[in-house]
Parts: structure tokens; C-alpha cells; sequence
């Protein structure tokens, strides 16, 4: 039997939203994000990171002060309990045109591949609208949560991740 999986972006979704963060010092996470993960985690559902962090092909910011920070959420979230199963990420610019920036979708195939993952069983969870695009490229159900970020209307959006896992786990099949 394949897995599920619910993609999540990293900024706006997993904590606050600074643009081009890179310190830990900035990194503050949304309050509801630990009970919210934990929720999922029950329910067998890989959490998988993908997000673009073009601050490094801009220069604003090293692949080395990446991993420093990603180093610290996973820390911090696996001392609540949490297991991240893999975090993508893009380091290019939006003007290098790479193949694994969102809206792209290399990194869901890499994760169907590396992971068993029944698409038709996951879900992706963003605050932007290239996150919605890359769901619906790969046919992925994708659920948005309201940001400075949204300019129209989308059928699946909601105020918080909190909400946005509550329509996951009425929605799915036990």
C-alpha cells in the first residue's frame, strides 16, 4: 500500500514570514504549527517540506546559513515530537529558470519516487499561489492559507494552518 503525504511551504506555513529569512534569531514559528503537525503525524501522513529559497541564488543569504536554519526547525520540531520526513528546497533565483522551482514539480516526483506516495492521497499546503499551481500540476489536492501574497479568490483557502489540517482530516478516508 503506497503512503500519503501532506508538501508543506516553509515560510507563511511552518512560521512567520520575513522574506528571505536566514537567521535564527528571525525564525519564529506559527503558533498552531506543533499541534497542527502532531495531528497529522497520527494520521500516517509524511510531512514533507518544499520550499524556494531563491535569497541563496540572489546572494542575500549562503546554502550554509540554510542548513543552519533548517537545522534548528527540525531540531526544535523533533523535540516536540515532530518528524519531518525530507525538506526540498531551491536555492535559484526566479530568472535561472531550474527545473525545481515552485511551481515546478521535480520535487513531488522525487518524493513519489523516494517516499511510495499515492498522489491521489496527498495534499499540499502553501501561502502562495505557485504552491496551488504546483498541487494542481501534479494533481495534488491544495489548500491555501490567506496571505499578503493572495490577490483572488480560491476555492480551498483558509484563515490558518490550523483550519486548513482540520478540512485534511474531515476530508479523509479512514
Amino acid at each position: 500500500m503506497k503512503n500519503k503525504a501532506v508538501f508543506l511551504d516553509r515560510d507563511g506555513v511552518i512560521n512567520e514570514d520575513k522574506g528571505y529569512l536566514y537567521r535564527i534569531e528571525d525564525f519564529e514559528f506559527i503558533p498552531e504549527v506543533f499541534d497542527s503537525l502532531l495531528k497529522l503525524q497520527k494520521l500516517n501522513y509524511k510531512l514533507i517540506i518544499i520550499t524556494n529559497q531563491s535569497g541563496i541564488g540572489r546572494g542575500y543569504y549562503t546554502l550554509e546559513d540554510f542548513n543552519k536554519l533548517n537545522d534548528y526547525m527540525l531540531r526544535v520540531l523533533g523535540d516536540r515530537g515532530i518528524k519531518i520526513d525530507k525538506v526540498y528546497f531551491c536555492p535559484h533565483s526566479p530568472n535561472e529558470n531550474c527545473e525545481c522551482r515552485k511551481p515546478k514539480t521535480k520535487f513531488i516526483y522525487s518524493a513519489v519516487k523516494e517516499f511510495d506516495l499515492d498522489l491521489s492521497k496527498c495534499w499540499i499546503i502553501g501561502d502562495k499561489p505557485s504552491d496551488i499551481e504546483m498541487g494542481k500540476n501534479c494533481g495534488c489536492k491544495a489548500l491555501l492559507i490567506d496571505s499578503k501574497y493572495v490577490k483572488e479568490s480560491y476555492d480551498l483557502k483558509f484563515m490558518d494552518l490550523e483550519s486548513a489540517v482540520s478540512h485534511i482530516i474531515e476530508s479523509s478516508n479512514f
